[in-house]
């Protein structure tokens, strides 16, 4: 009886250990918190901590904690049909991050061109190299000087928020894909 009962408890401390074990806290110890991103955030892009938590928050109540973030400049312009092409850093807190670059066509009712620093929180990136293909978007922009814009891009289970301030003169609504790559591209298809 003492030995079933002691076999019991050996049981049920392991199972425990199991469900506490650092593979369910692994996940969490990879993701960044509301707080961190915007110090991230409020750092790159030279506002307040204030601004950029309001982005963040609207960003973090969408779509929870980013696994990843990309942070980079940009350039774009447009008038019916458009390009952009950008390059950053792919920060991850697992590590294995590194240059990345972006480039793209767009079409729709889109004039001017802006120059921009850009903020892309990264959602379920299990591996580094699932960044590196083509992501559909719709995007509406406003740019008088400076502004700030948000978007979401979707493709194969992995999601970025991409988080725009710039200046220029460009306003519109537009569809877009955005192609990653490790090296810099010049053919925007």
């Amino acid at each position: 009886m003492k030995r079933q009962l002691l076999g019991g408890l050996i049981a049920g401390l392991v199972t425990l250990g199991l469900s506490l074990s650092p593979a369910g806290a692994a996940r969490e110890d990879q993701t960044y918190g509301p707080d961190e991103i915007t110090r991230a955030v409020s750092g790159f892009f030279g506002v307040t901590t204030e601004a950029a938590a309001k982005a963040v928050q609207h960003i973090f109540h969408d779509l929870g904690e980013p696994d990843a973030y990309i942070k980079g400049e940009e350039g774009s312009g447009a008038f019916i049909g458009g390009l952009r092409y950008g390059s950053g850093v792919l920060v991850r807190k697992g590590g294995g991050g590194g240059k990345v670059y972006w480039r793209g066509p767009s079409i729709g009712f889109d004039v001017g061109g802006n120059a921009s620093k850009c903020f892309t929180l990264v959602y379920n990136l299990r591996d580094s190299r699932t960044l590196f293909q083509r992501f559909p978007g719709v995007e509406g922009t406003i740019y008088f000087v400076a502004g700030i814009s948000l978007n979401y891009m979707r493709a194969d289970g992995v999601t970025l928020a991409p988080m725009r301030t710039g200046v220029g003169l460009r306003a519109g609504v537009n569809m877009q894909y955005e192609a990653f790559s490790r090296t810099r591209e010049w053919f925007p298809l």
